[in-house]
């Protein structure tokens, strides 16, 4: 059966789209959905635990995001920008270059402690590079690279790890997941004392997170692929709240991508390494999550799609109206929902 683009087109004003991120952190501003009742609460982040239960499990993603635009010096002295996007090997990265037609096979650039190489070139414009480091590649380029802000936020970020959550721990990704942006030591400290148990997994956001859909009919689209891990300690952890009674809540889209990828493959939770590119849109039946928290997305993105598959399209377009009305921030450095 397929699904038209345009049921998830909403209008968005550029001037609801955050430049810069709250401070602190959980002072943002947090919408409680229902969706059994289709009631709406106006809360803020720093409130979270209020709404949450003894027993209950959020699952984070603790990637952290890659200082991935390197810029670089070859052949003339012409400035490179380059854009790591997906590990291949532990030296080997593709990559986007600008100006491309100046990175053929073969040509060498120069970034500071790290020599890149153009072994091949993808149909779609991208590189294969391989990287020579003295050192650790990673490090090095913790050291070199720069954040990949994404393309809608034209303020510069003074403080770069406010793009990072503040349980990051495995880098990766091209983008942060977003929803955990939010997320304090004193919410921490909060959810401990209430009996709430935290776990993590690791997806690597890749650069089709920013990919429109095109094809009017969304059963169609494509979505990117991109590489997770599932520790046997979260998956001993969600059977464990699923067993006693408790909610399993994921914070953002990407943590509930990894476990709906699992269960759809094995038809239960357990430790997995491996790739996903599933595409959650509305018609999906949900078999982990029981809740969700997640940011508020642009219209016709797949990430609005699978929120309205977990709450139901019409109320979540009414939910973010109500929003936009409300002046609730939009995007990576915006306010957050909480559904249940």
């Amino acid at each position: 059966m397929s699904v038209n683009l345009s049921l998830f087109d909403f209008e968005l004003s550029p001037h609801l789209i955050a430049q810069s991120p709250t401070t602190p952190r959980d002072a943002s501003c947090l919408m409680i959905l229902n969706r059994y009742t289709k009631s709406i609460i106006h809360e803020t982040f720093k409130n979270l635990t209020s709404y949450l239960s003894s027993g209950d499990l959020l699952v984070m993603n603790n990637s952290r995001v890659l200082p991935a635009r390197l810029f670089a010096t070859g052949a003339n002295k012409i400035q490179m920008e380059f854009l790591l996007i997906k590990q291949h090997q532990p030296h080997m990265w593709e990559v986007m270059v600008k100006p491309g037609k100046r990175a053929k096979i073969g040509s060498t650039f120069e970034f500071e402690a790290v020599r890149g190489e153009i072994i091949q070139i993808f149909p779609n414009g991208h590189r294969l590079v391989k990287f020579t480091s003295s050192g650790d590649l990673l490090k090095t380029l913790e050291k070199i690279g720069n954040i990949p802000l994404p393309p809608y936020i034209k303020s510069k970020l003074e403080d770069v790890e406010r793009y990072q959550t503040i349980y990051s721990k495995s880098p990766g990704s091209i983008a942060a997941p977003t929803a955990g942006l939010h997320f304090t030591a004193e919410i921490f400290n909060k959810l401990i004392a209430n009996n709430i148990s935290v776990a993590c997994v690791t997806l690597h956001v890749g650069l089709g997170t920013f990919k429109p859909v095109k094809v009017s009919d969304i059963t169609k689209h494509q979505m990117h692929e991109e590489t997770f891990t599932l520790p046997k300690e979260t998956a001993q952890k969600i059977i464990q709240t699923k067993n006693s009674g408790g909610r399993v809540i994921a914070v953002g889209t990407t943590s509930c991508r990894v476990l709906e990828s699992v269960w759809q493959r094995h038809k239960k939770i357990q430790a997995e390494a491996g790739t996903t590119n599933i595409f959650i849109y509305p018609g999906y039946k949900f078999k982990v999550i029981d809740g969700l928290i997640t940011n508020f997305h642009l219209p016709k993105s797949t990430l609005l799609m699978l929120v309205s598959a977990f709450a139901g399209r019409k109320f979540i377009l009414g939910a973010y109206l109500n929003a936009i009305e409300n002046h609730y921030r939009f995007l990576s450095f915006g306010d957050a929902m909480l559904i249940l």
